[in-house]
C-alpha cells in the first residue's frame, strides 16, 4: 500500500460567491464608464463655451453677440449685385458711416420688417450718425429685387449667394439655419473703413430676427461711445 498522501481536489467556490464577484466587477466597470463619459461631457462643454463669442447686454435690455471681425478691425471689402440693378461696393461709402445689415433673406419676414422700420425711422437713424444703410443676404438678385419693390423699400439689398462675403464677416454664424444663411447682424463701418460697432442679434438660444428700432439705435449709440 502506497504511503504517498492523496492530493485533495481543490475546493469549489459556491456559485453565489462567483456571481457576487462578477456583479462587483460589472458595477466597477459601469462606474468607470460613467465617470469617463462625465469627463468627456465636461471637456466638450468647456470647448463650446470657451470658444463662443461673449454676450453683451445693453442698457436697453437687449443682448447680442459680438462676432469677428470686431470693433477696430478693417471691414472686408466687397462688390456685390444689388436690388437697385447696380453693383455696390463698400468703397462707395468711403468717408461715411454705413450700417451693414446682414439678414436671413426671403424666408425671414421679420428681417424685412426690420428694414421697413429703419426706413420709417430715417431721422432717428441719421441722428445717431448713420449716413447710409446697406443690407446683405444670400438670396438671388432677381428675387430680392422683386421683394424690395413689393414692400416699397429703397435700401439697397445686396446678393451674396455663395456666402463669400458673409463668411468674411462671420455673419452666417448667427442664424436659425445653421451656417447656410446669415442671421441678424449689424456692423457700423466708419469713414475710414474701420468697424466702429457690431451686434449679432440672431444667435442661439433666442434667434432674434427683429430688434425694435429704438433699442437697436440705443445699442449702437452706447456701443460707439464705449
Amino acid at each position: 500500500m502506497s504511503t504517498t498522501a492523496r492530493k485533495k481536489p481543490p475546493l469549489r467556490r459556491p456559485d453565489a460567491v462567483i456571481a457576487a464577484e462578477r456583479q462587483t466587477r460589472r458595477r466597477r466597470m459601469s462606474w468607470f464608464l460613467s465617470a469617463a463619459a462625465a469627463v468627456v461631457a465636461l471637456v466638450v462643454l468647456y470647448a463650446v463655451f470657451s470658444t463662443s463669442p461673449a454676450k453683451n447686454t445693453s442698457s436697453s435690455g437687449t443682448s447680442y453677440d459680438v462676432g469677428s471681425p470686431g470693433i477696430g478691425k478693417t471691414a472686408p471689402a466687397f462688390t456685390l449685385a444689388a436690388s437697385t440693378g447696380k453693383k455696390v461696393s463698400l468703397s462707395d461709402y468711403r468717408g461715411k458711416n454705413v450700417l451693414l445689415y446682414f439678414q436671413e433673406g426671403l424666408t425671414c419676414q421679420p428681417c424685412w420688417d426690420q428694414m421697413t422700420a429703419l426706413e420709417k425711422s430715417t431721422a432717428k437713424v441719421k441722428a445717431v450718425g448713420v449716413d447710409d444703410i446697406v443690407s446683405i443676404t444670400s438670396d438671388p438678385t432677381d428675387l430680392i429685387t422683386r421683394k424690395t419693390k413689393d414692400m416699397g423699400l429703397t435700401t439697397p439689398v445686396l446678393s451674396d449667394p455663395d456666402l463669400k462675403i458673409s463668411r468674411q464677416y462671420g455673419a452666417n454664424q448667427y442664424g436659425m439655419m445653421g451656417t447656410s444663411r446669415d442671421g441678424h447682424s449689424f456692423l457700423l463701418v466708419g469713414p475710414d473703413g474701420t468697424i466702429r460697432w457690431r451686434a449679432d442679434y440672431g444667435g442661439a438660444p433666442d434667434y432674434t430676427m427683429y430688434v425694435p428700432v429704438n433699442k437697436l439705435l440705443a445699442d449702437l449709440r452706447e456701443g460707439v461711445k464705449s
